[in-house]
């Protein structure tokens, strides 16, 4: 058994332009940021993060971008910098995580797999969107963001069922998105959703992905 009592779920939305080239969504900017914190054990959400974000590398959002997300430019005008929202998730992270004597993987040498994992749908958020941001900005990326599961994976695995886009994914296990698809912090609820069904179903969560292999401990206590 994985030993996993609690996953957050995260999905970020960030700038896109209509036609815009595959190789250019590597330089996406963050505009929003939410986190899900659920109980798998018992399916209730216990804390939720979310922050919208001012992009300014293409502050400009398109008219694609705000159809897509619903994120209007007034919203993303008065946010926080990319800097700023990840310092108040990493204060948050560690407050939650405290008072529920909750460790991520590769956070405690006692028990280095810890009891959370940070998910996501596809690796697209940390591996490239966060990763790619924090290199153009020259910020330090906190190491809690090199361990997490890529849900996809483990769904297409456990139910061997390809699921070309995360509502067919629900539908399959005949649960229903609720609220606005393409809205961060609406995608991040409707993943915790489905990944109580996948720990009650018995799906084997496990990080899919290590950003730092080599590594015991992440550095800095993972923050």
């Amino acid at each position: 058994m994985h030993g996993y009592t609690h996953a957050i779920a995260v999905d970020f939305e960030a700038t896109c332009f209509k036609d815009q080239p595959v190789q250019e969504l590597r330089d996406s900017e963050i505009i929003e940021f939410p986190a899900v914190l659920v109980n798998l054990k018992t399916g209730k959400v216990e804390a939720e993060f979310h922050t919208y974000v001012k992009p300014v590398e293409r502050p400009q959002l398109s008219e694609y971008c705000t159809n897509l997300t619903g994120i209007r430019q007034r919203t993303v005008d008065a946010a926080v910098t990319v800097q700023t929202a990840i310092n108040r998730f990493t204060d948050w992270l560690k407050m939650e995580l405290k008072v529920r004597n909750l460790v991520l993987p590769k956070m405690s040498e006692t028990n280095p797999k810890g009891n959370c994992i940070l998910v996501t749908w596809t690796n697209w958020d940390f591996n490239i969107c966060l990763v790619k941001e924090c290199e153009r900005k020259k910020m330090r990326k906190p190491s809690c963001f090199d361990q997490w599961m890529n849900a996809k994976a483990i769904y297409r695995n456990f139910y061997k069922f390809y699921p070309y886009n995360f509502d067919k994914a629900l539908s399959r296990l005949r649960l229903t998105f609720r609220g606005r698809a393409h809205s961060g912090i609406a995608d991040a609820r409707n993943l915790a959703t489905l990944l109580v069904r996948m720990y009650r179903d018995g799906a084997p969560l496990a990080v899919t992905t290590d950003l730092s292999p080599e590594l015991q401990l992440n550095e800095n206590g993972g923050f």
